[in-house]
């Protein structure tokens, strides 16, 4: 009896390139995407063109991260025979199927996007909106299209996105009258969002609270001594509070002994559980995960030609692949054709 083999999902997945990845993009994403791997058709997409939306005065510092945001991805263990790295903007189906997929959303439609709407917030524009951030739906619309993904692994706050993906697609279908394009879903992890050390906010570059995947040991220690704990739990003795603190949030993503946790968090609770016992038990877990990223990462670095081949190659069959669907879209609203 002959099998037939069913053609595996697509993930969609990426990076901006504004600075080497940390602990937030590892446990946001990184780790599911080593560990999707091999079971689904994955694509890296480093973000180059949409990095610039909120970077247009620093170019250099885009371009530059293009290389350190994908030895991130190698170091974390993304396989370049498995997985295709590709560079955005050096996919031009990407910035044509974006304008053509403007014209079928309106501006008070970007406008209302909820994760637009906070960015727009926490960068402080006003009404000087970069036109490029506004629009970042319908670009965002495009990439997942263009490789015609079905999962895109996002944080929580990234669903917003992905439904107008999903309304687009939706309009376009039925307008040709065909499946034309896929909807796709968000893949969630169970801790989507990581907070910075201070407790503020998500972790980032930007805010200075981050932990990146190349810190020392010593740049480990400093920044975990540093996490915002129980600002009541002023003694080992006194019962503490588990919510909000941000050394269990980590143990959460990163200690593999779940029950050891879930008895730390009753002690803590109870009172007689000191914050630095806590904290040198996570300095110790994250130095051991990120010790052989780290080690990957440096070895990476002593070959850059090795990184650049494995950008050509990806970008190489991304474009063809974006091409074709490029081409779809085209044809399906009976576009004219030379």
């Amino acid at each position: 009896m002959s099998s037939t083999t069913l053609p595996r999902s697509v993930i969609l997945t990426g990076d901006r390139t504004t600075g080497p990845l940390h602990l937030g993009h590892y446990v946001g994403s990184l780790r599911n995407r080593v560990a999707l791997q091999a079971s689904h058709e994955q694509y890296v997409l480093l973000a180059d063109a949409q990095a610039l939306t909120d970077n247009s005065t620093n170019v250099a510092k885009v371009s530059r991260n293009v290389i350190e945001v994908a030895l991130d991805n190698l170091a974390v263990g993304i396989e370049p025979n498995t997985t295709t790295i590709c560079v955005q903007s050096a996919l031009p189906a990407l910035a044509e199927l974006t304008l053509l997929y403007l014209n079928f959303v309106s501006v008070a439609r970007l406008e209302r996007n909820p994760t637009i709407k906070d960015e727009i917030q926490i960068r402080g524009f006003g009404r000087d909106i970069p036109a490029g951030f506004l629009c970042y739906p319908a670009a965002q619309t495009a990439d997942i299209t263009a490789f015609r993904a079905t999962l895109v692994p996002v944080g929580a706050d990234q669903i917003p996105i992905i439904e107008q993906t999903n309304e687009i697609v939706r309009r376009l279908n039925r307008l040709t009258g065909s499946e034309l394009l896929l909807e796709a879903s968000a893949m969630v992890p169970k801790i989507g969002r990581l907070p910075g050390v201070d407790g503020k906010s998500k972790m980032s570059k930007s805010q200075g609270n981050a932990v990146p995947l190349s810190a020392s040991n010593s740049e480990i220690e400093s920044a975990v001594l540093r996490m915002y704990t129980d600002p009541n739990h002023l003694r080992a003795s006194d019962p503490g509070t588990v919510e909000g603190n941000v050394v269990f949030t980590y143990l959460d993503a990163f200690d593999p002994d779940v029950d050891a946790v879930a008895e730390l968090k009753a002690l803590y609770r109870r009172g007689g559980l000191g914050d630095l016992v806590l904290k040198r038990r996570l300095i110790a877990i994250l130095q051991e995960t990120i010790a052989p990223i780290r080690e990957r990462r440096a070895e990476l670095s002593r070959d850059p030609e090795f990184v650049m081949d494995v950008l050509r190659s990806g970008t190489a069959k991304a474009r063809e692949v974006t091409r074709k669907t490029k081409e779809a879209v085209m044809e399906g609203l009976g576009m004219f054709r030379l």
